[in-house]
């Protein structure tokens, strides 16, 4: 770049060449000089605005600092009010849970401390009161506590369910495989487990079983999931089932008229299994009905216990 200067008092003209380095020099120059004036003037009117008592200036800062203030007040306090509203909307699910335990522990048979809050809710669903606290009231570190705590509430009772629930799976697995099922449920027990007058020699006889009289072709349910192991004829049960539910615990269902399983099926609760006859050695239409440990007899009244009151009521 070449620049040509002219003047009266010069004889000839000059010229002078200048570089792209010059140039960028005085560029850089132009802008230090721009940005050091800027920063002078920033700090002479900012830090010594009192000193040199500029009343616009000041007021225009003090506008400033309040407006940022403002600001700064409204999100803290927004904050906090959200914070506040998701400790209440936690104290409801806690509460939620507790009486959900409750239940499921009335359910599963256990005892619960946990559902104290509940039954106070429960007991109270319309009574409330309490000081009014309103959330620009609360410090961030109170409310961070408070859903600290709240959190570890709910973990707790988290496991708690966790607990519960794995005790109703237990249940239901022990509920689905002893036979506590009727495997008639309309039939009418007419002999009970136990030492007994020989319907046919009329002299005294064990009885192993239970005798619910029903009338032909009525269905034959199990009383628990198992495997059939036996699906037979039998000169003195006559047409008998044997269902293994594990642990040596075996149903028998004996005089049936037909069978609609067979040995290695495996069988649901409450599956029906043949229907009422009077095979073998029998007097009339009726189920003979057995449960085995270990080939001990047992008296099924014993098995039988939730249906014990209606047993009693047919009798």
């Amino acid at each position: 770049m070449h620049i040509i200067l002219v003047s009266n008092r010069m004889a000839t003209a000059r010229s002078i060449s200048l570089t792209g380095g010059h140039l960028a020099f005085i560029a850089g120059g132009l802008i230090a000089a721009i940005l050091s004036l800027s920063f002078m003037f920033s700090y002479l009117t900012v830090r010594h605005a009192a000193e040199i008592r500029m009343p616009a200036l000041r007021e225009l800062l003090r506008t400033v600092s309040l407006e940022e203030a403002g600001k700064t007040h409204d999100l803290v306090r927004e904050s906090l009010a959200n914070m506040a509203s998701r400790l209440g909307q936690m104290q409801g699910q806690l509460l939620q849970l507790d009486s959900l335990g409750e239940r499921i522990a009335g359910l599963a048979g256990v005892k619960s401390n946990d559902g104290k809050a509940a039954q106070t809710a429960k007991a109270g669903a319309d009574g409330r009161g309490g000081p009014l606290t309103r959330p620009d009231n609360l410090t961030q570190d109170g409310l961070q506590r408070a859903l600290d705590e709240m959190s570890y509430q709910v973990d707790v009772r988290s496991d708690s369910l966790a607990i519960l629930e794995s005790r109703l799976f237990e249940e239901r697995i022990r509920k689905n495989l002893l036979p506590t099922a009727l495997p008639v449920p309309t039939a009418v027990p007419t002999s009970n487990f136990g030492w007994r007058p020989d319907p046919f020699t009329n002299q005294a006889a064990m009885h192993e079983g239970i005798d619910f009289i029903a009338e032909p072709g009525t269905p034959i349910l199990a009383a628990a999931a198992g495997i059939v192991q036996v699906a037979e004829r039998h000169p003195q049960y006559g047409n008998m089932i044997d269902i293994d539910h594990g642990n040596n615990l075996v149903t028998r269902y004996a005089h049936a008229q037909q069978i609609f399983v067979k040995p290695g099926e495996f069988i649901k609760r409450g599956q029906r299994i043949a229907t009422v006859g009077s095979t073998g050695r029998s007097t009339g239409p009726h189920l003979h009905f057995e449960v085995r440990v270990g080939g001990a007899a047992q008296n099924p009244m014993r098995f039988l216990a939730r249906e014990g009151s209606q047993l009693a009521q047919r009798q």
